[in-house]
């Protein structure tokens, strides 16, 4: 058997990484992967601008402003998105949260730190009211500065970034109306087994439901990529033979499900070997998942992953997910790696590496401790929505409770 880093490190440089590159608008590049460096053309803000509403006014004004405390006439009233005139000496101009900075002024009044006066002996119109500056103001209070947040020329975002909302706005507020990125890697995912059902179909003592297919299409869509086919296929060579040909011919990776290990009907690797395939890598000493495979035919990347649903969840999480990056596109294939105390009623200790279901659980000034799920068979579904991570156990050492382990977690490693 191949240890895990071995595998790990092999099926993340099973494919190349992409050349092929596309615009697409905008709105639709979420999840996918930018293809090329991109630096700012604009300064963020564009202009000076008020983080507040209140009044601009030049710093030296309120200086030398007669009275305690101040008050000054309002020379005009900008809102955002008008052109302001210049600030006139002795004066304030209304504006509100994003109005432009008039010319000459400098600093920012809080609206809550004024108080509207009229003039004695005068009307209420606004011409004739004043505004009385209650708190002393620091110079160039509550201004934004041009470009304070991005300089024109500098770098915006890195080629291998997958995108996300907050790339998205950041690309928008420079103008950007589409973006150059790397297509979305076509997954076919291919299920076996004599035994299983579609969801919703009519089942009957001996069969079970067919939870691998739509599991790793949710994994896959969830990574950015796109599960474009979900085929089943019987135990028998020609099936399986048909299937696979179906899958490589139109897609950029395949998974298939089960069929790969030892047993009469464990019949994708004949099968595979039939389309010209020769297997990369099988077994690995992991637990759950040892019945792992990758081949490649016509140069495309196939893995085979063991049938168990759970066993499968946990090698796509840890051994697919790296090798799905790179054929992405993206910078960074493998995904930060903590370690935090696990919390277990006995030792664990195995011939492989265990990737055991945990939660991890914050007490108040912790980074955390991992519990474990009571029940680790690999039958166990229940335990995936609880689990928010895989522990690692290394293979041959005890691990005890209050010792730290390496913690992989969903959020990271299946995005």
């Amino acid at each position: 058997m191949l240890e895990f880093d071995d595998a790990q490190q092999q099926l993340a440089h099973g494919a190349a990484a992409p050349t092929r590159t596309t615009q697409v608008p905008l709105h639709e590049a979420a999840g996918l992967v930018l293809a090329t460096d991109l630096a700012a053309t604009l300064d963020l803000p564009p202009a000076d601008n008020s983080a507040m509403d209140g009044y601009a006014l030049r710093y030296e004004d309120y200086a030398a402003a007669a009275g305690e405390p101040p008050a000054l006439p309002v020379q005009q009233i900008v809102y955002a998105g008008q052109a302001p005139a210049a600030q006139a000496p002795g004066q304030l101009t209304r504006l509100f949260t994003g109005s432009i900075m008039p010319a000459g002024a400098d600093t920012v009044i809080m609206q809550e730190d004024t108080r509207a006066i009229a003039d004695q002996g005068q009307g209420q119109s606004q011409s004739q009211t004043r505004i009385e500056i209650l708190a002393e103001p620091k110079p160039g209070q509550h201004v934004r500065r041009r470009g304070e947040d991005v300089a024109a020329g500098q770098p915006l975002l890195a080629a291998g970034t997958r995108l996300d909302a907050a790339h998205i706005a950041l690309l928008a507020s420079q103008g950007l109306a589409e973006v150059t990125v790397h297509p979305a890697v076509r997954v076919g995912i291919l299920t076996t087994g004599d035994e299983l059902v579609t969801p919703g179909a009519p089942r009957t003592g001996h069969q079970i439901y067919n939870s691998n297919g739509v599991m790793l299409a949710a994994l896959v869509n969830g990574m950015g990529a796109r599960a474009t086919h979900v085929l089943h296929a019987r135990d028998d060579e020609a099936s399986l033979k048909a299937a696979l040909q179906t899958l490589t011919d139109e897609c950029d990776l395949v998974l298939s499900v089960g069929g790969v290990s030892v047993g009469d009907k464990d019949l994708v690797k004949p099968a595979l070997e039939s389309l010209g395939a020769t297997l990369a890598l099988w077994k690995v000493r992991m637990k759950p998942g040892k019945p792992v495979a990758m081949a490649h035919v016509a140069g495309k990347p196939v893995v085979c992953l063991p049938g168990n649903p759970v066993s499968a969840y946990a090698v796509f999480t840890v051994l697919v997910t790296p090798l799905l990056r790179r054929m992405q596109g993206r910078r960074e294939l493998f995904p930060q790696v903590s370690y935090l105390t696990l919390r277990t009623p006995k030792p664990r200790h195995d011939s492989r590496e265990e990737f055991l279901r945990v939660q991890r659980v914050v007490n108040a000034g912790s980074v955390g401790e991992l519990q474990v799920f009571d029940r680790q068979s690999s039958g166990v579904m229940s335990s995936l929505p609880w689990a928010t991570g895989l522990a690692r156990i290394p293979a041959g050492v005890p691990v005890y409770d209050g010792e730290k382990v390496a913690y992989y977690d969903f959020r990271h490693w299946q995005a």
